[in-house]
């Protein structure tokens, strides 16, 4: 499998990038161990978590980043993993926060969860929109000397606060942003593409979308308001269901047809073709889900699959 080299530094990872928000939530430790061997024996490396998932289920969170640990300890493959994870996001007990004091005390936090020394890829989760960036990244550039962190990230900062933390770690030789995590797929392009995607050229950021398959909208299951007590996530793709996005998954249809594929996999495998898209974000609760992950980035799409679901995604 070919990897790809996250911008401006020296990790490898494979085209996709496995969500660990599922992990206490929708899959148990003992399930969440059978995913993450499926995806480390296909080749894929690349692992995303958060400090404070899933605060939706306990209040504050860290259940996933400890399974993770769980994992890298009983499989000693910590070598072998890219791993990333985010501070800033608000749970019952605090609200966003990115002040220096939080991020310091929060990777400690993380580093006893996922049993690790170090975090490959740190990321700013959500902004606090009062602490300023110089705090932030002075906070990152002593977890870097320290080497509790390798690079750094963000995730739900705004445009302008983005490019300020940028020219503050010029003026200051702070760490740089290397990579971008925007909302982004096939039925959410505007905010990305309108307000991002030059940014991200502009910075030369590696991107890595969230919510890839629209909360599971994109793979196709859901067609109906019927269809949404499927999952226990049905509900994030109820706002989808509407002309716009039944016209997605129509193209979706056809050109998963001309290709004996699936919805999910075209989806994703549209997002590869994007400039500067790295690896999406993908997360799944079963072999068979992870089966047609696996296969988008081995579809080439031609010209007239992408202006078919351009078109339809306008």
């Amino acid at each position: 499998m070919n990897k790809v080299r996250i911008s401006n530094t020296d990790l490898e990872i494979a085209p996709l990038n496995f969500g660990g928000n599922v992990f206490g939530w929708t899959l148990n430790e003992e399930q969440s161990f059978g995913i993450l061997d499926a995806f480390v024996d296909k080749g894929y490396n690349f692992i995303d978590t958060a400090d404070t998932y899933a605060w939706w289920v306990n209040g504050t969170g860290g259940q996933s980043e400890t399974i993770i640990g769980n994992w890298i300890k009983a499989r000693n493959n910590r070598d072998k993993i890219v791993l990333a994870t985010k501070v800033g996001s608000e749970t019952k007990e605090h609200g966003y926060d990115i002040s220096k004091a939080h991020i310091l005390k929060s990777v400690d936090e993380s580093l006893q969860r996922l049993q690790t020394d170090y975090i490959d890829l740190y990321y700013t989760h959500f902004d606090d929109n009062k602490t300023p960036v110089e705090e932030t990244l002075s906070a990152y550039d002593e977890m870097i000397k320290a080497g509790k962190v390798r690079y750094i990230a963000a995730s739900n900062l705004s445009p302008e606060r983005l490019m300020a933390s940028f020219e503050a770690a010029e003026k200051n030789n702070l760490p740089r942003y290397v990579a971008l995590q925007p909302h982004y797929n096939l039925v959410e392009r505007e905010k990305y593409e309108q307000q991002y995607a030059s940014l991200a050229q502009q910075y030369n950021l590696s991107v890595f979308p969230y919510w890839s398959l629209a909360a599971g909208f994109l793979t196709g299951k859901y067609r109906s308001e019927a269809d949404f007590s499927k999952s226990t996530r049905g509900a994030g793709a109820a706002k989808y269901l509407n002309e716009k996005g039944l016209a997605v998954l129509r193209a979706l249809d056809q050109v998963a047809a001309a290709h004996n594929s699936t919805p999910a996999t075209v989806a994703l495998a549209w997002l590869l073709a994007q400039p500067n898209i790295d690896a999406p974000i993908v997360s799944a609760t079963s072999n068979h889900q992870l089966e047609a992950l696996f296969a988008a980035p081995e579809l080439t799409l031609s010209w007239e699959d992408l202006d078919a679901l351009n078109k339809a995604s306008q």
